[in-house]
């Protein structure tokens, strides 16, 4: 059978492929220290297990609305209007089968063959392949490590032409780190707004931030700005609730109502037994999601320490999410059993094969110069893996 022009562009995901590979590995009996995945290592906290399987015994187990129960989109609303004062009607809510999916809908729904998407990069792996698929282009705006992988407004506004319809935002960012306070925020936001751009919010990793910082939505910075935003969020990596599959958008009804369409043409509802779960996520206990955060940080601290007592290697110190993004490029060019270190693929594959760790190459996500090393697994595992790393590289001339 021949397969579609889409299919054939299309490209696996640079993170779930390593990850698979490391799985692989230590099937085999490998000792393979896995830096790959983007989910914390945390369980599930129990009072969400427990209204999963409450749901299960009541029979809440049929299909709900495509969009998700009125019980979710009220969790959701209460949860924007707790954390940030954020007010949205049930009409702008929509729930997803996890935010990826949440912002394949958005793609789809919102540009058409023609239409230019400014994604900064570094960049999460999907953006630009979702984009393609909407037959839309995405434009890669580089950041720079020397300003905090933080978009310029001048840059920004040299990116913008008459095809530009959307510009997407990521903060905290994965795979950087990054995020912004309100005065860059509101900075870049301008720009936006005066281009007429929408604004894709994805901000998935809001609750995980360090060193005191405050997450600020950009919905949060003016009801016009809040017309002109799609905001994207869900449960996967504050609850630790990646398998759960629920995401949400919170935006213009109309966008909300299209993607709702879209959904019941693919999906229908997302799981009903997760969606009771994400219900007691929202409007349960956050203690444990401080405590984790606080753990998070701990670690964070650690890599980031170790890694930049590395010769040729300086890790960006992240404000949020739970990645390092080291500058490995001092590497290249120097040589190991005759093979030559030349970009991020080379050095991921020389730590997997040479010290049994694996990383995620930053071409992947638009910077060939760093490697993605997640910290979302135990100190111990940190502490060895960072270790194997340190002695690996010295094996380097």
């Amino acid at each position: 059978m021949k397969l579609s022009a889409r299919a054939q562009r299309l490209q696996p995901s640079a993170t779930l492929t390593i990850t698979a590979k490391a799985k692989a590995l230590k099937s085999q009996g490998v000792d393979v220290i896995g830096f790959g995945a983007g989910e914390p290592d945390f369980d599930s906290p129990d009072h969400v297990k427990e209204e999963a399987i409450r749901a299960i015994n009541k029979g809440m187990t049929k299909y709900t609305g495509v969009g998700g129960i009125d019980e979710l989109k009220d969790a959701i609303i209460y949860r924007l209007k707790e954390d940030h004062n954020l007010e949205y009607e049930k009409s702008e809510i929509i729930a997803s089968v996890g935010a990826k999916h949440t912002l394949y809908n958005i793609m789809q729904v919102l540009f058409d063959s023609g239409d230019e998407v400014i994604v900064p990069a570094p960049y999460w792996v999907s953006y630009p392949e979702q984009i393609r698929l909407a037959e839309a282009t995405p434009v890669i705006l580089d950041t720079k490590e020397a300003e905090g992988f933080k978009i310029l407004p001048d840059d920004l506004r040299a990116h913008i032409n008459s095809k530009t319809k959307a510009l997407i935002l990521n903060y905290p960012s994965n795979p950087t780190g990054a995020t912004y306070n309100e005065e860059e925020l509101r900075a870049i936001v301008d720009v936006a707004m005066d281009a007429g751009l929408i604004i894709i919010s994805d901000e998935i990793y809001e609750k995980i931030v360090y060193n005191g910082i405050k997450h600020i939505p950009v919905a949060s910075l003016g009801e016009d700005i809040k017309k002109s935003t799609i905001l994207v969020n869900g449960v996967s990596k504050t609850y630790s609730m990646t398998g759960w599959r629920i995401g949400y958008a919170a935006g213009d009804k109309e966008v909300i109502s299209a993607m709702s369409k879209l959904q019941g043409q693919s999906t229908s509802n997302p799981t009903s037994i997760s969606q009771w779960a994400a219900i007691a996520a929202f409007t349960g206990d956050h203690q444990v999601i401080e405590d984790r955060t606080k753990e998070f940080e701990q670690r964070k601290n650690y890599i980031v320490e170790k890694l930049n007592d590395i010769p040729e290697i300086y890790c960006f110190d992240p404000q949020g999410a739970f990645y390092v993004f080291p500058n490995v490029s001092g590497y290249y060019g120097k040589e190991y059993n005759g093979k030559v270190i030349k970009d991020s693929l080379d050095f991921t594959e020389f730590v997997l094969d040479e010290a049994k760790v694996a990383v995620v190459p930053g071409v992947a996500f638009g910077s060939d110069d760093h490697v993605r090393i997640s910290y979302a697994t135990s100190m111990d595992d940190i502490v060895e893996g960072i270790n194997r790393i340190t002695e690996a590289v010295k094996k380097l001339s």
